[in-house]
């Protein structure tokens, strides 16, 4: 989401460039037609007044491109009102040259077009509005030049055609507004959404090649701990019997390095096994057993785990990664909080909501922003893979991983599974 809001500001701000040389180009075509019209076809234009609206236009211009370089966020109301400082420019350059009979009248169409292109549906239909009144008022709002109005150079026989040329020039500019306000807002946005998409697919591609290059690592680390965890478990089974005072901690220890092996063959299975042949077990009793491995691995902590009243008895299956990722979150609460951890369920027949409350020192919004990259850990000993690789196995199966600080202390983490594309009711 970072991201996407980081391209929108850059893309505003490009989009204001963009518009300052469009001014430029507009500008120095008014300049060289105020010069034509003025010294070499004289056709009584107010030179004066033009050259100083054209001057104020050209500060505006100044200003805007200065504008570009500056650290605040450009917005996309400061860039409705650019367009509208121009409608407003130019409407007073068609007011002294002649108003609606004027051929550059159509000009209006261009800020149409670049707020149909960048702007949402609201701000460009108040630009097509705007422009809209703005011509029409020039119909009957302006300073006559004879040479563009041939009906009082030429006399009032022709004054009903040269009038309804102007109307038919006026009705033109309705239906081309209309047309450029609806279907190019469409399409913009359909651009848009096709370059989000892509996007997120040029992101989820770079994090699915992450993980496989990760996955590959994992099992030949299996492979090679598979040995020192058999070598550690005959020693502590020779320790339980030669100090039999030392029997209770020698029993943990022995759970944890059978926590080991039972994980190591468990990602062994998990390259092998595909969704097809996952088995289906009720909901409820999936979050038992993951929760008491949890606990086991854990066996000093106070977990609170509420489930929610009244819940459906619904079967689903769900990937071993799932397991795993859900373990993850769980051990960094732990890590966390290691006196208590809050565990709330609940599920209806399309989702199933987990949430993990810590007692820990909790997150900023920096670390906030930062959760979730590969190699990025706050953990001392840390290797900054474990949440990347929890968020892309729940992402990659349609779910959702959100932490966040939680009320008063600790942190929240919030974790949402489907359950439509493989559950069934257990009626």
């Amino acid at each position: 989401m970072a991201r996407n809001d980081t391209l929108t500001i850059s893309a505003a701000r490009q989009n204001l460039r963009q518009l300052s040389i469009i001014r430029n180009i507009a500008l120095g075509g008014q300049l060289l037609a105020l010069l034509f019209f003025s010294q070499i076809q004289d056709i009584g234009l107010p030179v004066i007044t033009l050259s100083v609206v054209l001057a104020f236009y050209g500060i505006v211009i100044a200003a805007t491109w200065w504008r570009t370089f500056q650290s605040p966020t450009i917005t996309e109301l400061e860039f409705f009102c650019h367009l509208l400082i121009d409608i407003l420019f130019f409407t007073a350059l068609l007011y002294f040259s002649g108003g609606a009979s004027n051929p550059f009248v159509s000009y209006y169409l261009v800020p149409i077009s670049i707020a149909a292109t960048t702007l949402p549906l609201r701000y460009t239909w108040s630009i097509a509005l705007l422009s809209l009144g703005a011509y029409s008022w020039l119909l009957v709002n302006y300073l006559p030049i004879p040479a563009l109005s041939p009906a009082q150079e030429q006399g009032h026989h022709h004054g009903s055609s040269n009038n309804l040329h102007i109307l038919g020039m006026w009705c033109n500019f309705v239906v081309s507004a209309l047309l450029i306000t609806y279907f190019v807002t469409r399409m913009a946005s359909t651009l848009k959404q096709q370059e989000i998409k892509l996007a997120q697919q040029r992101e989820d591609q770079l994090r699915d090649e992450q993980v496989i290059g990760i996955g590959t690592l994992a099992a030949g680390t299996a492979h090679e701990l598979g040995t020192p965890l058999n070598t550690m478990k005959i020693l502590v089974d020779e320790m339980k019997d030669e100090k039999p005072e030392l029997e209770a901690d020698l029993s943990i220890l022995q759970q944890q390095l059978e926590q080991c092996r039972t994980t190591l063959k468990q990602l062994v299975l998990t390259a092998e096994t595909s969704t097809d042949g996952l088995e289906i077990k009720p909901i409820r009793e999936y979050f038992n057993k993951l929760l008491e491995r949890w606990q086991v691995i854990h066996p000093k902590i106070q977990a609170v785990i509420a489930y929610a009243d009244n819940l459906p008895e619904y079967e689903t299956r769900f990937h071993p990664t799932i397991a795993q990722a859900l373990m993850n979150l769980l051990n960094n609460a732990a890590d966390a909080s290691p006196r208590q951890v809050d565990v709330t369920l609940f599920w209806d027949a399309n989702v199933v909501e987990l949430n993990i409350r810590d007692y820990g020192k909790g997150i900023t919004a920096k670390q906030q922003e930062s959760l979730g990259k590969p190699f990025y850990s706050e953990k001392t000993d840390g290797m900054g893979l474990g949440l990347f690789l929890t968020q892309a196995s729940i992402n990659r199966y349609g779910g959702e991983v959100t932490i966040r600080p939680a009320a008063g202390k600790g942190t929240l983490t919030r974790v949402t599974l489907p359950l439509a594309y493989e559950s069934t009711s257990r009626g």
